[in-house]
């Protein structure tokens, strides 16, 4: 396998990350969501100019983007922050879906993990999966997550049927 870098994303990555979460979203939600509920999420949450912002606007409750580039292209996305003093969350996790399966996930998630305990001192990471996604789920427990609850998506509703699992790890 090619040379992969993690990093802290630049503004000048928005563009590529972007893409990475349009292509991810669509391999995979195609089966589990409508076209035009997918389509809602890529221009309400994962379009250039609110990826420039978050990029930038770093805080305990946001980390930023961290990247995974292989010859110099974007190819792994992961952020999240802080929901209270000790728990950590993973918000965003998304490969390009043409490299999964070679531990670029992993090694994003590890990366991530270090920040989250060793800079803002998280003994426990949450993440929400989507119920039926067949990708995210055995990935997160495979690294030792756990379920805890269902609970409705962030920003949907009963009629968007977009149901999250809450998973916890101590770490």
């Amino acid at each position: 396998m090619e040379t992969v870098s993690i990093r802290r994303a630049h503004k000048n990555d928005a563009s590529s990350i972007a893409d990475v979460l349009e292509r991810s979203q669509w391999f995979t939600y195609e089966k589990l969501f409508v076209k035009d509920y997918i389509q809602n999420l890529i221009d309400n949450y994962y379009n250039v100019e609110r990826i420039q912002k978050e990029i930038v606007s770093i805080s305990e409750e946001w980390h930023g983007y961290f990247i995974a580039e292989m010859n110099g292209l974007v190819v792994g996305v992961i952020g999240g922050g802080m929901t209270d003093g000790t728990c950590g969350e993973i918000y965003v996790l998304y490969l390009d879906p043409n490299i999964r399966g070679n531990g670029i996930g992993t090694r994003l998630l590890n990366f991530f993990t270090k920040i989250q305990k060793h800079t803002y001192g998280a003994s426990e990471q949450w993440v929400a999966v989507a119920k039926g996604n067949d990708f995210g789920i055995p990935f997160y427990e495979a690294r030792g997550f756990v379920f805890q609850y269902e609970e409705l998506s962030y920003g949907t509703t009963k009629d968007d049927q977009d149901i999250s699992l809450k998973y916890r790890r101590k770490i």
